[in-house]
């Protein structure tokens, strides 16, 4: 028990020392996963082994920071984390996302050259047994493209709020040069960068492969407050935007098991039935995507709505039997499942 109390206020203190503005009572409270009480009890005990613990006026309420960082002593990393920091690098570098990866290596280094000689020589048999015991597996899928200079660029024009001018292979005008407002990139089966063209343009998706002859311009070009890169990548299903639309699913008894510890979309709702079955409901655009993930459902899957979804399900059956030179009886094709 003093050892896990002993744990959660070096927490504390990390939380405390890795902030610039500060956090609040409550954010503390939250983040540990204890009551206001106990949290205020807890700040008092970091302020006796950290007297540089300040205070800062933001009313209504007040922020705490320790601005000088802490010691060496309490921030030397366990075996544990850096498997896990190794392992992130790893599954990047598999992935093709080469320039991700060589931040996380580089930052692994970091880490271990900042820490003391007796630590290293301590941590490197747990490292090294945790390293020979945990690998990925490695699944089928694209290798999304991922370039230094493209992702060097993006990021640059998205810290000095200026506009990205690039000639774009894609779209309806393929070759055509583009200038944009970058809000942001997506990475996943394939990357994105999320941006806008011209003057209140909407955000759209630029797939990064297709992106040539990137250069950060001089000119102005800031995204809007209210944008949020996270809330647009939850209005699809995939990376595709197009009209957001309710789904309804039903997964049937034999998949119900697998559907309660799956997440089809972030807003989902999952209402277990008397059969055994499941309903999930979401809404979300990019439905050619989500067909395409309901194919590995096979038959534990049933589309309720929208019939869209359901006319493209059937669709894109009818096109991998034709590949397969296979007769499907209509009524199977129209089941939409």
């Amino acid at each position: 028990m003093r050892h896990e109390k002993a744990s959660r206020l070096l927490q504390m203190a990390r939380l405390l020392a890795g902030t610039a503005e500060g956090l609040t009572l409550d954010e503390l409270a939250e983040r540990l996963g204890v009551g206001r009480r106990t949290v205020e009890r807890m700040r008092d005990a970091v302020r006796e082994v950290f007297p540089q613990l300040e205070e800062v006026e933001d009313p209504p309420t007040k922020r705490f920071r320790i601005p000088s960082g802490l010691d060496g002593l309490f921030q030397a990393p366990t075996a544990d984390e850096l498997v896990a920091l190794r392992t992130a690098a790893d599954n990047l570098e598999s992935s093709g996302a080469h320039a991700r990866a060589a931040a996380l290596q580089s930052l692994e280094q970091k880490i271990l050259s900042a820490t003391r000689a007796p630590t290293r020589r301590r941590l490197a048999p747990d490292l090294e047994a945790l390293l020979q015991a945990e690998t990925i597996a490695v699944q089928a899928g694209p290798r999304p493209f991922e370039d230094g200079e493209v992702l060097g660029a993006v990021r640059e024009a998205i810290k000095s709020l200026k506009t990205l001018r690039f000639r774009y292979e894609g779209g309806s005008a393929p070759g055509r040069v583009r200038e944009v407002t970058p809000f942001g990139l997506l990475f996943g089966r394939s990357n994105y960068l999320v941006a806008a063209e011209g003057a209140g343009g909407a955000p759209r998706t630029w797939r990064l492969d297709r992106v040539h002859d990137i250069e950060v311009t001089d000119r102005p070009g800031s995204r809007p407050e209210s944008f949020s890169l996270q809330d647009f990548a939850d209005e699809s299903f995939g990376i595709y935007h197009d009209a957001v639309e309710d789904v309804v699913l039903r997964v049937r008894p034999h998949g119900a098991e697998d559907a309660l510890g799956w997440r089809f979309h972030a807003n989902q709702s999952l209402e277990p039935q008397a059969d055994g079955s499941v309903i999930v409901r979401f809404r979300a655009s990019g439905m050619l995507e989500l067909a395409w993930h309901l194919f590995t459902w096979g038959d534990k899957v049933e589309i309720l709505g929208p019939a869209r979804l359901r006319q493209m399900m059937a669709e894109q059956v009818a096109l991998a039997a034709r590949a397969h030179k296979v007769e499907l009886a209509t009524e199977t094709v129209g089941a939409g499942a």
